[in-house]
């Protein structure tokens, strides 16, 4: 079966934050400008979700529903089929999106001035939360090794105060587009239990991992260190239904599971209906095909980009093993972030993520979403190589 990704979609005025916030955020109309920043993507789910939601509106009644067993086993058989990573169904919490999970976790296993770590660059939601929390950022910076990222846990011992509870890691790696190697989660594992940090891994772009590079599961990778282990997975990325709110907390140890229920009690949290059934439409043989088929649109798409990017002097698109987030340093054109920022933003009317919202080591970056229509990325590094013709 083929499947469309290239139909544009006109998303302006719709509600959407991606393009609708374009100019109060950035000062790029949507009119004019491309947005390729928060990540989702600009074209349709997969044709097994929408026929779910047709079902739904045409039963037309949208009560109150329970965690049902139909939700939690599709989530089973996908990490099963997808991942080889045998899961209970007992396991998985739901919660509203993996930006909730990750608050949740910081209030459940750690107090307010207690120190949080992450490895920088990365997602940027994770020193939000922190501060948001009232606990403090400890970050480690991840080495540079040529065109890719690297551990350096003896750099990022040295950084630690003794008051770290959690460890926020990110998997695959949002902005480079790394995958980790399980030798490399492994000793991530170790150094969560050596300073007796809860590792909580989010793993939502495990779906979009490129040919070359191999997905594997923290739970997988490191079963020794599950009673210290939070796995935060989500349709929402994969299959473009971040606006539904739906994400996983699989948590395999029975009593920090058991903490996480009391939280979620305490707070009166259900789980959203509309979600639960999308994301059961979604993880079905027939949902894995569409994924396939975007994750071959997406790599033509990043060959496409990579290209133009690198056709001007001093600018570098790391190689992206996955996600479909492009991570483009502009170090080498001997430029200030606020020089070459102006330039992609006010003269080529491209709006991508600041790098530095990624903390430590993205000062020279600007990451590009490409989950979008071919057309839209090739006239993207065509506005860029224009915006930087200077160079060349």
């Amino acid at each position: 079966m083929t499947f469309d990704f290239d139909t544009p979609i006109d998303r302006r005025n719709t509600g959407s934050s991606k393009w609708d916030m374009m100019e109060p955020l950035f000062g790029v109309s949507p009119e004019d400008g491309l947005a390729m920043w928060t990540a989702d993507s600009d074209y349709a789910t997969a044709p097994c979700v929408t026929e779910a939601v047709r079902r739904a509106a045409d039963h037309g009644v949208f009560g109150y529903m329970p965690e049902y067993a139909g939700y939690k086993q599709a989530v089973q058989w996908w990490m099963s089929n997808r991942h080889g990573w045998q899961i209970d169904t007992d396991w998985i919490l739901s919660c509203q999106g993996l930006g909730n999970a990750i608050a949740l976790c910081i209030d459940v296993w750690s107090a307010p001035g207690e120190g949080v770590v992450t490895f920088n660059p990365v997602y940027h939601e994770f020193a939000n939360k922190i501060a948001k929390t009232g606990r403090r950022l400890t970050e480690c910076p991840l080495k540079r090794d040529g065109d890719t990222y690297v551990l350096d846990l003896d750099d990022a011992q040295s950084r630690l105060k003794g008051d770290e509870r959690l460890l926020l890691w990110c998997s695959p790696q949002n902005p480079s587009g790394r995958v980790w190697t399980a030798d490399e989660l492994r000793a991530v594992a170790e150094f969560a239990e050596r300073n007796d940090l809860l590792l909580v891994s989010d793993e939502i772009h495990h779906d979009l991992v490129y040919p070359g590079a191999d997905f594997v599961p923290m739970d997988v990778a490191a079963p020794d260190a599950t009673d210290r282990m939070v796995i935060l997975t989500a349709a929402s990325k994969t299959f473009n239904i971040a606006g539904l709110r739906t994400g996983n907390m699989i948590i395999p140890d029975p009593v920090r599971r058991k903490a996480m229920q009391d939280r979620l009690k305490t707070l009166d949290y259900q789980p959203c209906t509309m979600g639960m059934m999308m994301i059961e439409a979604a993880y079905c043989p027939a949902g894995a095909d569409w994924v396939d088929a975007q994750v071959a649109y997406l790599a033509d798409n990043c060959a496409a980009f990579d290209a133009a990017v690198h056709a001007i002097p001093g600018v570098r698109s790391l190689p992206l093993q996955g996600t479909y987030l492009a991570w483009v340093d502009f170090s080498g054109t001997g430029m200030s972030y606020d020089e070459f920022s102006a330039r992609v933003y006010k003269e080529a009317r491209v709006c991508p993520s600041p790098g530095p919202a990624f903390g430590a080591g993205g000062e020279t970056f600007l990451r590009f979403n490409l989950a979008t229509n071919r057309a839209r990325v090739v006239e993207a590094g065509e506005r860029l190589q224009s915006a930087f013709a200077d160079l060349q």
